[in-house]
């Protein structure tokens, strides 16, 4: 354990994991829609910093500019959308789901920690290339261009569905 915290590369790693989980589990346990949305950048902040140390920059960059025009139009959308209650009602408690959810959280930890432990991986140091930026962009225009273009469509059509749902319950 000693010899993972002596390079910082390691230390930033173990950071941005922890503010990247942490992230999303406050963003499930939070109640105001505006303190989701914040936990919910947290996490697309961290995991940039992991994009770039794994030498990801243009990754990282996009996750940022994307993801920070995406939280405004959501945090928007998810004011005007939602009912606001002037007083906060406590939730009744329920002690047995909170012991399923538990059993069930440190399952999931077992068998994730089963598979990373008894997983063979290759050994040998990973060559990115020159420019990721270029490579990402033939790979784009040449390869997955198609699919590219299906999903900017896609979208453009999830843009438009929701402005219509939130135009329909305005009337």
């Amino acid at each position: 354990m000693a010899t993972f915290f002596s390079s910082g590369e390691s230390i930033v790693f173990f950071v941005c994991a922890l503010l990247a989980i942490g992230g999303a589990i406050f963003m499930i346990s939070f109640n105001r829609v505006v303190h989701m949305v914040l936990a919910l950048a947290l996490t697309f902040i961290s995991l940039a910093g992991l994009y770039v140390l794994l030498s990801a920059e243009f990754v990282a960059f996009v996750q940022v500019l994307i993801y920070a025009g995406a939280i405004s139009i959501l945090m928007i959308f998810g004011i005007m959308m939602t009912k606001h209650h002037q007083g906060d009602e406590e939730e009744p408690r329920r002690p047995v789901h909170n012991v399923l959810l538990a059993i069930g959280v440190l399952g999931l930890f077992g068998v994730i920690f089963y598979a990373i432990q008894y997983s063979e991986f290759k050994s040998g140091e990973f060559q990115a290339a020159a420019d990721n930026t270029m490579e990402i962009g033939k790979l784009l225009l040449n390869q997955y261009a198609i699919p590219f273009e299906i999903m900017s469509v896609l979208l453009t059509i999830a843009f438009i569905g929701a402005i219509v749902v939130a135009k329909r319950e305005e009337d």
